[in-house]
């Protein structure tokens, strides 16, 4: 209803606002892609308005926003830090509206912190997930030619940066949170099939995704070299700083 009690912020040190539909949970359609857009900029527009309207002495000192990686977009094999530009498509138009809804609060002195978040790993959700059944049924490999590069991160990391920005008062705007060197979808998958103990010997073609995704094949097949120049900056420390550490992470806790 783009409303909220003002007494539901009010006093709080911070507000953490994650909130959108998972982009990869259903296949896209022009509905689908609409809620995609509007569980995002309709939370964070109510949110950041009525942070803004609240008395000075009541505001929240921080917002530590959700945003993602696909602001870049697809950037190939160029590696890409907070400063550049918004990239295309559908993805990307998303993060320019989301981030510029942060506005009214960062106007009103509030810290904003926006999240480009990559791909957080974990067993029981994310992108990770839907790999687990057909890799160890020794029916996935790598998606179509396995040269997009991914983004990844332990869910421990993940949270872990969330609150390193969160006491951080000196660290504020576009954040990326990645993991410490994107990887490619051709090592992600040869490494995971090495901790399943299975083969990773059937490519799945960018015409197959296209039929099983819809719209959304696009941005699974699209290239991502997103580095955490932010993070690392302001001296933040990875408990799994490389790709064997953090998928054995995500598949044991």
């Amino acid at each position: 209803a783009a409303q909220l009690d003002p007494a539901v912020v009010a006093d709080a040190d911070a507000v953490v606002n994650l909130a959108g539909a998972g982009v990869g949970d259903r296949r896209w359609n022009d509905e689908y892609r609409q809620l995609i857009r509007s569980s995002r900029v309709d939370s964070t527009t109510t949110l950041a308005i009525t942070i803004a309207g609240l008395p000075a002495r009541d505001r929240p000192k921080t917002l530590i926003n959700s945003s993602a990686v696909g602001w870049y977009g697809d950037t190939g094999d160029r590696a890409v830090e907070e400063d550049a530009p918004a990239g295309e498509g559908f993805l990307s138009d998303v993060c320019r509206v989301w981030e510029a809804a942060t506005r009214p609060a960062e106007d009103a002195d509030v810290r904003v912190v926006r999240l480009r978040i990559g791909l957080p790993l974990h067993r029981d959700g994310g992108m990770l997930k839907p790999q687990l059944l057909p890799m160890r049924l020794g029916v996935s490999g790598k998606l179509g030619g396995g040269r997009q590069w991914w983004p990844c991160l332990s869910m421990v990391d993940f949270l872990d940066a969330v609150a390193f920005v969160l006491e951080r008062e000196d660290v504020a705007g576009p954040v990326n949170v990645v993991g410490a060197a994107p990887v490619t979808n051709a090592e992600f998958t040869r490494e995971l099939a090495r901790q399943l103990h299975r083969p990773a010997i059937m490519p799945i073609p960018a015409l197959a995704l296209k039929v099983v995704l819809g719209g959304f094949s696009v941005e699974a097949l699209s290239s991502s070299r997103v580095l955490p120049g932010a993070l690392a900056r302001a001296g933040f420390t990875y408990r799994h700083p490389d790709l064997p550490s953090a998928l054995h992470s995500a598949l044991t806790t």
